[in-house]
């Protein structure tokens, strides 16, 4: 008998998502959207974990252990903390990861704090769908979510850990939307990131980002910007979303980072066929040069892990679409060369 079942946590999960009927727990003990709302601003603020339920969870309490490393003077500490919460999500632990995204926030909120922009990146992740360089397609590149259900290794219903997530963002939008103001461009960046995720103030999230746009002087948080605005758009249509891109795409004036991610947002908000001068600025502007610039973005890390590649992958898949085919049926061995 494998160990798990007799662990009761494992019971009564496999009690509830597998034998009986997901909905019958909605709102529960066991709902962990309803867990997640029910921590109060005080509590959050204070950092008190320990009044978050952990032990409801699968690898709650590995969970609760890493959040309370979160806020070590130690910079490495908070790294395996961070790490560990992430670990968690690469196994598809969504509730737990969810119970944490609250803390996260903070830490990256705190300027005396460490790994801030993990930290927040991390805490998108929870909801942000990763397309994986055989899916940046025009349909996929900057899709939020791929509104499947989601199921954990314990049987645990997932979905309900990413919509927790994406109402913790929301209910601390404030909170994301300052950071849009940090003066670490590379949590700017993550701000936006995860703004986008939110599950409601929608226009609030819209409107920073197109203003923090127009002051914004670091190139790389300026891309950021143009996708997070894009991939907003492509969630929830936004007025003249197409031809913001387009103006901005399309504007000689504008860096070559920012022409970029905006060809990149109006081929994911559009289908119409690519114009011939959307190729020509591509060819200009999508340069070794502005795809070094923009492996620091947690959208080319969610296309390739150190983000180098991930320019090119891009465009492959948004022009060339047909040659993201066959995909490689090994997900160990190497993927298929770069043209």
């Amino acid at each position: 008998m494998a160990w798990w079942e007799n662990d009761p946590v494992y019971q009564a999960v496999a009690q509830a998502f597998v034998d009986g009927d997901p909905e019958e727990n909605a709102g529960g003990p066991l709902d962990v959207r309803a867990v997640v709302a029910s921590i109060s601003r005080e509590a959050k603020d204070a950092f008190a974990y320990d009044d978050v339920p952990w032990g409801r969870f699968p690898c709650g309490p590995e969970t609760r252990d890493d959040v309370a490393n979160l806020r070590s003077a130690e910079a490495d500490a908070v790294y395996r903390a961070v790490r560990g919460v992430n670990g968690q999500l690469a196994n598809s632990a969504w509730s737990v990861a969810a119970l944490a995204t609250p803390f996260l926030l903070r830490v990256a909120a705190d300027p005396r704090g460490h790994c801030r922009a993990y930290a927040l990146e991390l805490a998108a992740g929870v909801a942000q769908w990763t397309p994986g360089p055989g899916q940046c397609t025009r349909d996929e590149l900057l899709r939020i979510t791929d509104d499947g259900l989601r199921y954990e290794p314990s049987g645990y219903f997932g979905t309900w850990g990413i919509e927790a997530a994406r109402d913790a963002i929301a209910a601390d939008a404030d909170l994301v939307l300052d950071l849009l103001d940090d003066p670490d461009p590379e949590v700017r960046a993550a701000a936006a990131y995860a703004g986008v995720i939110a599950s409601g103030r929608i226009e609030d999230i819209r409107g920073a980002l197109h203003s923090r746009l127009r002051v914004e002087a670091d190139p790389t948080a300026r891309a950021g910007l143009v996708l997070a605005i894009a991939q907003l758009a492509c969630e929830h249509a936004g007025p003249a979303s197409e031809a913001w891109a387009h103006a901005l795409w399309s504007d000689p004036e504008m860096p070559p980072a920012v022409r970029v991610s905006a060809a990149l947002g109006w081929l994911c908000l559009t289908d119409a066929p690519v114009p011939d001068a959307l190729r020509v600025v591509l060819d200009a502007c999508a340069t070794d040069e502005t795809g070094r610039l923009m492996t620091s973005l947690p959208w080319m890390r969610a296309v390739d892990y150190d983000g180098i590649a991930a320019l090119r992958l891009c465009l492959r898949g948004l022009l060339r679409p047909e040659s993201l085919e066959p995909q490689w049926d090994d997900p160990w061995g190497s993927p298929p060369a770069l043209p």
